[in-house]
């Protein structure tokens, strides 16, 4: 999170908000949603101990209750899931990258959480645009899910207005997400994990599934999971033959 010495204000405008806000010096993708401050629950993820704390803070003054704080993702989705329904939070903020490998463990969480808990609102907050895993995330709806930038946050007040439409089931994504969004949807083999890239070049050279599972030593369930994902991100249907490799080949070779 940017340091900023400017307050959250506790009281949150509460009529529905159907036009972009600003976030990050651009118009902020979103839609309707409101809610009061006072009745929000959050929990916090965040590796760093100063910041973490310093979030749950600022969210407590602005009127916020935040239920639970934690430094990795492991221990927020471990907290989740002994919670009943009525101890949810009902938005969740988190980092992106987190221990262990300070990758993308925020991402593969707030997934969890959008499948395990779809009831709960997520917000991410990162330095990056993880574009590949930001898609993932919003395949399956984008009903109560942020994504902004720490950087290109311009006031406490942007993070707080966010959590607000977050919980009232809106989305909230900054223009550089959309912008690299947008993209991916004109280049789909961006759109592909490392593994599923390095799965499809040594299709292309022909191995077969065994095969591949045998250089990457990988399971062949793995390799056919990766195998059936590409086909999927490039929008190959099953033919009942295996026309689709080819076509999947050719996708790469043309990019």
């Amino acid at each position: 999170m940017t340091s900023s010495d400017s307050p959250l204000r506790g009281t949150p405008p509460t009529q529905p908000l159907a036009h972009a806000n600003t976030v990050g010096g651009g118009q902020a993708a979103e839609v309707e949603s409101g809610a009061s401050a006072k009745a929000i629950r959050l929990a916090v993820a965040e590796d760093s101990l100063l910041l973490r704390e310093g979030l749950v803070r600022l969210f407590d003054e602005a009127g916020f209750e935040t239920v639970g704080a934690f430094g990795d993702a492991v221990t927020l989705i471990d907290y989740l899931a002994a919670c009943s329904v009525g101890e949810l939070p009902d938005v969740v903020v988190t980092d992106v990258r987190m221990p262990p490998t300070f990758r993308d463990e925020g991402v593969h969480a707030a997934i969890e959480i959008r499948r395990r808990w779809p009831a709960v609102g997520v917000l991410l907050l990162s330095q990056y645009v993880e574009s590949v895993y930001a898609q993932e995330l919003l395949a399956a709806g984008a009903n109560g899910l942020g994504y902004l930038l720490k950087d290109r946050v311009q006031s406490l007040d942007d993070v707080q207005d966010a959590i607000q439409r977050i919980a009232a089931g809106g989305t909230v994504l900054d223009p550089q997400v959309v912008s690299q969004l947008v993209s991916l949807r004109r280049d789909p083999i961006a759109t592909l994990t490392p593994r599923e890239g390095e799965v499809l070049g040594l299709m292309a050279e022909g191995l077969t599934n065994r095969g591949i599972a045998e250089r990457l030593v990988l399971s062949l369930g793995a390799v056919e999971k990766n195998v059936t994902a590409i086909f999927v991100k490039l929008g190959l249907e099953d033919s009942g033959s295996d026309h689709r490799r080819v076509l999947a080949v050719l996708t790469w070779l043309r990019d």
